[in-house]
């Protein structure tokens, strides 16, 4: 399979943020960065504005700390009640209908003993992803960087399942939740395992918008749990699928950024290249 381009920039991009947070009080040229990337700055700027959509410099204005408290102060609560957050529900994502249907007890206790899963590398434009699915829906999306984690990943989730290299027509549909434009999305059915619990949060995850950031404890509250931020926080690290249920838009309070299982430069990313989407950019020069 080859590689994607915004894939391949992608890394390019990871690595120059990463070295961006390294050496933010030296405030690094552009021509520093893209030295680190091994790329002129002309190269460099050119690929960062095809795959993020902005310079660099306004980017990082979007992954800022102070960025991330001004969402957060002024935002309304993104939660209705807690019974918008019924299991029974679809929720919504980037135009997208994510409808989720909990694994039975016995395909849960049984960590898939008489499920056969098919499963796909594909790319998006934060890296590869593994995408895996039941004949009922995606159970698993995972961002990968070494293609032998591919098997300790499923493994993990449901070790005793049958496991099939095929990629099926729902692996590609994930896909087009990168693709902010398209008109006329198909549904995504989703066949979770997971506790009562961590559902309840994972259908809490849905409700945040693209562009927008929430907290813990504001997750807590929405499921009507206002005491369980460190549960809540177990549930959002346990998370089975990678951006379409969008862990990475949970923050601290503070506004720090915080983990990611995904790698938190991933999840910098991410949230800078979701406010672009978002926001009215106008080029200008780092």
């Amino acid at each position: 399979m080859e590689e994607d381009q915004k894939s391949i920039n992608y890394n390019r991009i990871a690595k120059a943020i990463a070295y961006i947070i390294a050496h933010h009080d030296q405030q690094p040229s552009l021509e520093e960065i893209a030295d680190h990337v091994h790329l002129s700055s002309f190269h460099f700027q050119r690929i960062f504005q095809e795959w993020a959509g902005t310079t660099p410099k306004k980017f990082l204005q979007y992954i800022s700390l102070s960025q991330a408290k001004k969402i957060l102060d002024n935002q309304q609560s993104l939660f209705m009640t807690s019974d918008t957050l019924g299991l029974s529900s679809p929720s919504r994502l980037h135009d997208l209908f994510v409808n989720i249907e909990a694994m039975t007890p016995n395909e849960y206790r049984n960590k898939g003993q008489y499920l056969t899963i098919h499963y796909s590398l594909q790319y998006s434009p934060f890296g590869k992803i593994l995408i895996a699915s039941t004949s009922k829906g995606i159970c698993q999306i995972s961002f990968i960087d070494i293609i032998e984690d591919v098997s300790t990943i499923l493994k993990k989730q449901f070790t005793n399942a049958t496991y099939l290299h095929q990629v099926e027509e729902c692996h590609l549909n994930v896909l087009k939740i990168f693709e902010l434009s398209s008109k006329q999305p198909n549904p995504i059915n989703v066949h979770l395992k997971g506790t009562a619990f961590q559902l309840k949060v994972w259908e809490a995850l849905l409700q945040i918008p693209l562009g927008k950031l929430d907290t813990y404890g504001n997750i807590a509250q929405a499921i009507n749990q206002p005491t369980a931020s460190r549960a809540v926080g177990t549930a959002i690290g346990n998370n089975p699928l990678a951006y379409l249920i969008p862990c990475h838009r949970i923050i601290q309070a503070s506004g720090v950024i915080g983990g990611y299982r995904w790698d938190p430069i991933r999840k910098t990313a991410i949230i800078g290249w979701e406010n672009t989407q978002t926001n009215s950019i106008h080029d200008e020069t780092f």
